[in-house]
């Protein structure tokens, strides 16, 4: 009896974990809550207008009637650096596309050939009070966390180098493309520092934590044969030009993307919606989610249509 009781309040505590992790991953015209409020000392307008105050460069969002979209870090000046309204260009833009209910997919890049070096040093010194970087810091780490949370398959293509926050805007990515001659580093311990935008922890979950301790820890070069080997990398692009039907990078890229986005939007949003309660939830309250987004999809027209076409097994 009392295992019972148990049971049946461990259940209805996972519904109630289920409804609201359900809840979040909705899409919705409105903004969504921050990770962070007043009790950590953070007013996210209030740190938005900070970051506004150092000027350069964009952030640029195409969508495209295929159901993906192309998001690009636009600051070639400074290798595509984060200034402080780019970040809040960033965070916008995650906004806009968490409202897209026609998205499938999303490809991260930046412009000019070059990935992205992080934060703008010219904003870093204007902010380096240990108060104002905390609050970058919690802006940030909200931005990239939504970006992985999108009911998007998204992928960064690695041209150049991703350096520092660039690097860690790779891990907010599902995946990863390189292109030849690219590396992704984790610069920070020498400026001093660890990653503060998220990409420790989202390392630990794409490489292990042994291998993020050799990429923190040694701040080691990744090349995209290093990419693969401690799986960093989803796959590797032909140089452009090199074979006929290759195409440019961001071609290649929406080419691989595809494999993944084909099919109707409520279905491959489905998709992306149970990969994310399993990676983020308990097994109890992953299988509640599950079970919900099922729900969704079951009986719905895409479902009908392939049952009548019985295209099951093709």
């Amino acid at each position: 009896m009392v295992l019972c009781a148990l049971n049946r309040q461990l259940l209805r505590r996972s519904s109630s974990s289920c409804c609201v992790f359900m809840a979040r991953l909705q899409t919705s015209s409105r903004r969504r809550r921050c990770l962070y409020s007043s009790t950590h000392g953070f007013n996210q307008e209030e740190t938005r207008q900070k970051l506004r105050a150092f000027p350069g460069g964009s952030v640029d969002l195409l969508k495209q009637d295929s159901g993906v979209a192309v998001l690009t870090i636009n600051n070639p000046a400074r290798m595509n650096a984060f200034s402080g309204s780019m970040m809040v260009d960033l965070e916008e833009k995650v906004s806009q596309l968490e409202s897209w209910t026609e998205g499938k997919g999303l490809v991260v890049r930046g412009a000019a050939e070059t990935f992205c070096s992080g934060s703008d040093l010219n904003a870093v010194r204007a902010i380096s009070s240990p108060q104002d970087g905390m609050k970058m810091c919690m802006f940030m780490q909200d931005a990239l966390t939504r970006l992985l949370r999108l009911p998007l398959v998204s992928v960064a293509l690695v041209e150049g180098r991703a350096l520092g926050g660039g690097a860690e805007l790779t891990t907010a990515c599902d995946f990863r493309l390189m292109a030849p001659g690219s590396v992704i580093q984790f610069v920070h311990k020498h400026i001093g520092l660890v990653p503060g935008w998220g990409g420790a922890a989202r390392l630990v979950r794409i490489v292990g934590s042994q291998n993020a301790l050799k990429l923190l820890g040694g701040a080691v070069k990744v090349d995209p044969e290093r990419g693969l080997d401690v799986g960093l990398a989803d796959g590797v692009l032909e140089a452009d030009g090199d074979a006929p039907s290759a195409g440019t990078h961001l071609q290649q890229a929406e080419d691989w993307l595809r494999r993944y986005t084909e099919g109707p939007v409520p279905v491959i949003q489905a998709v992306k919606k149970v990969v994310l309660a399993g990676r983020e939830l308990p097994l109890l309250e992953a299988l509640q989610t599950e079970k919900e987004v099922f729900g969704t999809v079951w009986g719905a027209p895409a479902n009908l249509r392939a049952l009548a076409s019985k295209s099951k097994h093709k």
